[in-house]
C-alpha cells in the first residue's frame, strides 16, 4: 500500500544562489523547523527519524529520495533499522541556504510531521 500523496514545494534557488538563514550554534533548532539540529564542525542540519519498523523508515527514504530527485537536491543520511538520520546542506556552496530549509520541511511532510 502506498503512502497518502504530500503536496511539495519546488526548492527555492534551484539554479541560482540560494539565501543562507541565519548562522545556527550547534546543536541548536534550525530557524521555523522541528528537531532540525546544526550539525557541529559544518554548516549542515540534521534530524533523526524514529519509525515503528524498517518497513517504514525504508518507504519514508524512498518518498525522499523521489522527491531528492524531483528537486536535484539530495541528502546525506543513514539508515539504522527503524531509524533514518538526515542530513542537509548545499554542497555546492558549503553551506546551509534555503533550498536546505525548504527540503527539511518537505521531508517533515513526507514523514508525516507537518
Amino acid at each position: 500500500m502506498g503512502a497518502a500523496p504530500v503536496a511539495t514545494k519546488k526548492i527555492p534557488g534551484r539554479g541560482k544562489r540560494a539565501k543562507a538563514p541565519a548562522k545556527l550554534k550547534a546543536g541548536k533548532s534550525a530557524s521555523g523547523l522541528t528537531g532540525w539540529n546544526k550539525v557541529s564542525g559544518r554548516d549542515a542540519i540534521a534530524k533523526t527519524f524514529v519509525f515503528p519498523d524498517f518497513n517504514q523508515a525504508f518507504s519514508f527514504m524512498g518518498r525522499v529520495a523521489m522527491e531528492a530527485e524531483r528537486l536535484g537536491h539530495h541528502p546525506e543520511w543513514r539508515n539504522d533499522y527503524n531509524r533514518v538520520e538526515v542530513t542537509l546542506t548545499t554542497h555546492k556552496v558549503g553551506r546551509v541556504t534555503s533550498r536546505d530549509i525548504a527540503f527539511a520541511k518537505i521531508i517533515d511532510q513526507l514523514a508525516g510531521l507537518a
